[in-house]
């Protein structure tokens, strides 16, 4: 009696090409939809930072308080947003591409976000404390929901040969 070689054993729902198991390939719109979760979750978050943001927002500081709230979701969605569709946008593209891609747009948002500090930061329209709690807390739920994402997504860690 021979026991059979677990290389060789076919992984449920896999098919044989009669020597080796064939891995079933895993469809390429399964990391799209990771990423699109999670940019569905971070615009829920957002809605909810300007909903909650812009009500506390007014009620400590009036119309500045508005105005830091309003900044600050709009900084965290040039933060998170720009991630976002970078990935998506180079879900089915090779690593390589992903990289040079995610790579630009950080440079991009980065030069953006010093313009748009430096010339927001002369100005005196907005509640600066609102306006920090608010982007600390978009950057943050942002980064925990696109964690959650990726964790909950069904997306194996290897890709097969062949």
């Amino acid at each position: 009696m021979t026991v059979p070689d677990p290389s060789q054993t076919p992984l449920p729902g896999s098919e044989t090409d009669g020597l080796h198991p064939v891995i079933p390939t895993v469809p390429a719109h399964v990391t799209a939809e990771i990423f699109r979760a999670a940019l569905r979750a971070t615009l829920a978050l957002l809605v909810l930072l300007v909903v909650l943001g812009v009500g506390i927002g007014m009620l400590v500081a009036g119309l500045p308080g508005v105005w830091g709230a309003m900044l600050g979701v709009a900084i965290t969605l040039l933060f998170s947003g720009t991630t976002i569709l970078s990935m998506l946008y180079t879900a089915d593209k090779s690593p390589n591409v992903t990289m040079a891609v995610v790579l630009g747009a950080w440079i991009v948002k980065m030069l953006v976000l010093v313009v748009v500090l430096a010339t927001v930061g002369q100005m005196d329209f907005f509640h600066r404390v609102v306006f920090a709690v608010v982007v600390l807390l978009g950057v943050v739920g942002s980064a925990a929901l696109d964690m959650y994402s990726v964790v909950k997504g069904r997306e194996p860690y290897t890709t097969p040969l062949g």
